[in-house]
């Protein structure tokens, strides 16, 4: 931590940037809890459960290394772990060899598990577009892509989740 001398002066945040962060305050206070609770009740899936059965079924096969799964889904490995019990223990996600280097593990979204997502994803987009989207217009919408992207990237090592197959209707 950078000791802070008597010169040296916060650069406060001006009416913009602090109208800007509160919303994304409560975007984040507000939103994600709603948006996980809907998950909760109606499918028994966290968020982050949600997240890794989206990205595997991104995957081709269905499957991809431990570790590769981690970082496409932006987890660190022992959050993966942890949260990949939940979904083994179910049925909705195998852990096998990787089949070209004995020391590494894959994970495979299996049948059970894509049905469950095919069976999720239509109330999560409606909880999405109901919390998010319906109070945006076509043309705010686009400037919230462009106005976060940037900040998205910076926090993001993984492109390919900011903006996965363009184009495409994915869960």
């Amino acid at each position: 931590m950078t000791k802070r001398t008597p010169d040296d002066q916060p650069q406060w945040l001006n009416a913009d940037e602090a109208v800007a962060w509160r919303a994304i305050l409560t975007l984040v206070q507000r939103a994600f809890p709603e948006i996980e609770r809907d998950m909760r009740t109606k499918h028994d899936l966290l968020g982050v459960h949600y997240h890794i059965l989206v990205t595997l079924s991104e995957a081709p096969g269905r499957t991809m290394r431990l570790s590769d799964l981690a970082a496409s889904a932006d987890l660190s490995q022992s959050r993966l772990t942890h949260r990949m019990k939940t979904l083994i223990d179910r049925g909705d996600v195998a852990i096998t060899e990787h089949p070209d280097d004995r020391r590494a593990k894959q994970a495979t979204l299996t049948d059970v598990g894509f049905a469950r997502l095919e069976a999720a994803a239509p109330d999560h987009v409606a909880t999405v577009r109901r919390v998010v989207f319906d109070h945006l217009t076509p043309a705010q919408t686009v400037a919230l892509a462009e106005a976060l992207g940037p900040v998205a990237e910076a926090l993001c090592c993984h492109p390919e989740y900011l903006n996965p197959n363009v184009g495409q209707n994915t869960p």
